[in-house]
């Protein structure tokens, strides 16, 4: 996958592409230090958890080669005040927080006796990071071919692509893996209020790879499983409990109570949960334009859980996993 790359080291420099612009503009912003990727991340420069992660461990290589320090000591003191900035940018991204600490603890190493070994060191495990998810993304999108029919219609909620990850992709993977794979797909793509990120992000990413889709609205999700036919709901996850609930974009709950009325599989994709609160601005508003009366009040849970008894099986890198997940989760992460 190489018509854009959501998220580049180069020559010292993070390089991210502007998620807020899209599908209209394709611009890339260059960053020399956390502070400024922090704010990169609170205002959705880049989002989603695996990219989140990338991004905020590139943070803390930026702290490392841009700051005036001239012993170790020093900079594990840079990297401190990095790591504090970055962290506050996303309090419950658990990605963001597991980067740092990776990042903390490589730094950590007694071993490294110099400046420069200190900064090598921090730039690898920020590689390292953007790696493992790139080989994480590839081995979803081969556990799940065997899930996909040779034609099939796929529901897909919310940005799960390259923008999210890093490169390739979650659940969005699925699609794209059975695209490449030369099977007949076409994706259903939810907008995802109040965001959009699937009318904005997912739409644009499946049209730069060629791969056939429809958007629709939100609340058109049962009425397309019944008239239109979906072969399979396939969505994200921030996290799992050991149960199998699962924590994702607001909207995925009622994917799966719809996708199981309908009895259509209903796929989701994560990694081996606080509910973070969004600003009321992104219900009231669209953009900049205000659709609810002055002063309305608004709630905007940025997830919700959806129960282990509406997921048909859980997709990971290691592999997939059916009911019960209490027995079989733990059998994955043995």
């Amino acid at each position: 996958m190489d018509t854009y790359r959501a998220i580049a080291w180069i020559e010292n420099r993070l390089r991210l592409l502007d998620q807020r612009e899209l599908p209209h503009n394709v611009i890339y912003l260059d960053y020399t230090n956390a502070p400024a990727v922090a704010v990169a991340i609170r205002e959705m420069v880049v989002r989603g958890a695996p990219a989140i992660g990338i991004t905020a461990a590139y943070g803390m290589a930026l702290a490392a080669f841009h700051c005036d320090a001239e012993s170790v000591a020093d900079l594990r003191v840079a990297l401190g005040a990095a790591d504090a900035v970055l962290r506050a940018a996303r309090p419950t991204a658990v990605n963001l927080s597991g980067a740092l600490d990776r990042v903390l603890a490589r730094a950590a190493d007694p071993a490294l006796k110099t400046v420069a070994a200190m900064r090598a060191a921090v730039l690898e495990e920020a590689h390292a990071i953007y790696e493992q998810e790139r080989q994480a993304n590839l081995a979803i999108g081969q556990h799940a071919l065997p899930l996909v029919p040779e034609e099939a219609h796929i529901l897909h909620h919310c940005n799960t692509g390259p923008l999210a990850t890093g490169e390739f992709g979650t659940a969005l993977r699925v699609i794209i893996a059975a695209h490449e794979a030369g099977k007949r797909v076409h994706a259903f793509v939810d907008e995802t209020r109040p965001r959009l990120q699937g009318a904005r992000l997912t739409a644009w990413e499946l049209q730069q790879l060629g791969v056939p889709y429809t958007l629709i609205v939100d609340g058109a999700a049962a009425h397309i499983m019944r008239t239109r036919g979906v072969d399979l709901c396939v969505v994200g996850c921030d996290r799992i409990a050991a149960n199998g609930d699962t924590a994702n974009k607001i909207g995925t709950y009622h994917l799966a109570l719809a996708a199981h009325a309908h009895g259509i599989p209903f796929y989701v994709v994560g990694p081996d949960i606080a509910i973070e609160e969004r600003p009321a601005e992104e219900v009231t508003c669209v953009g900049t334009c205000h659709i609810a009366p002055e002063g309305a009040t608004a709630a905007n849970p940025a997830f919700d859980i959806t129960p282990a008894q509406y997921i048909t099986a859980i997709i990971t890198e290691r592999g997939v996993v059916r009911p019960p997940y209490t027995k079989t989760l733990a059998q994955l992460l043995r």
